[in-house]
């Protein structure tokens, strides 16, 4: 619940910006009258701002997708243990890779590539192993990249609201000559800050959630490939003790 309610935060953080801080301002920095304060911000924005807002709209979809995604069951399914476990109890070995061979699960994946390499002996299987846990590990990380993408973009779009803004402003006073419109000069400085504002808005969070799922990564990985090593020992020890009875029923009677 509490990952979903910083979800819920970052959006309203980064859709509605400013609003707490303009708020405060009181009838001063309040819009023109009959305009609504949403208004007011769309149109201060602009074609920046609705960029900004396209841009959070995705990282908010990609964080609630994430969160679906990272997590310890979906990279080892329980019922896939529980089967594996049951079918080493009946020493089905074969159906043991089948079943983790069908898995797209990154227990699945790993475990089968260690299983395969075991003929060649335990250390090449392990080996075989923690390459591919490093491969899939690899790609969970490509998912979370857009995020510090858009940790360093959000500023930068910020930038470049607050320089159009600036030069709004100053290119009012510049052509003003004798007679200054005030609200022309505050117009600029508004959409100048509002657009920092926004980009800092969706910046902070971005890098926030990109630290929080790349530690998730980093414990998912280190369980599942233990969990794998150590499954990955028992069906070794296990073949190996059911191969020696084999191999000494077969062994010449001494005369």
């Amino acid at each position: 619940m509490r990952p979903l309610l910083i979800v819920a935060a970052s959006l309203a953080l980064t859709i509605l910006p400013g609003a707490v801080a303009f708020a405060a301002e009181g009838d001063q920095a309040a819009p023109a009258q009959g305009e609504s304060y949403l208004v007011w911000v769309a149109k201060s924005s602009g074609a920046i701002g609705v960029v900004i807002l396209i841009l959070s709209v995705y990282f908010v979809a990609t964080v609630v997708r994430l969160f679906m995604e990272l997590r310890e069951k979906v990279a080892a399914p329980p019922e896939l243990i529980a089967q594996v476990e049951d079918l080493i109890q009946q020493r089905d070995f074969r159906q043991v890779y089948k079943v983790l061979r069908e898995s797209d699960s990154f227990f699945g994946r790993t475990l089968s590539t260690g299983i395969s390499e075991l003929p060649n002996g335990l250390v090449e299987a392990r080996e075989s192993m923690d390459r591919t846990s490093d491969a899939v590990t690899m790609e969970m990380e490509r998912q979370i990249s857009m995020l510090a993408v858009l940790g360093t973009l959000g500023p930068m779009i910020g930038l470049l609201g607050t320089l159009k803004g600036m030069i709004s402003s100053f290119s009012v006073i510049a052509m003003s000559g004798t007679h200054l419109d005030a609200s022309q000069v505050a117009g600029g400085i508004s959409e100048a800050l509002l657009l920092t504002f926004e980009g800092v808005g969706l910046s902070v969070p971005a890098i926030y959630f990109y630290a929080l799922f790349r530690n998730r990564i980093s414990a998912i990985s280190s369980n599942t490939t233990l969990m794998c090593d150590q499954m990955l020992r028992r069906l070794f020890h296990m073949a190996q003790w059911k191969a020696a009875p084999a191999a000494a029923g077969a062994a010449p009677a001494p005369k």
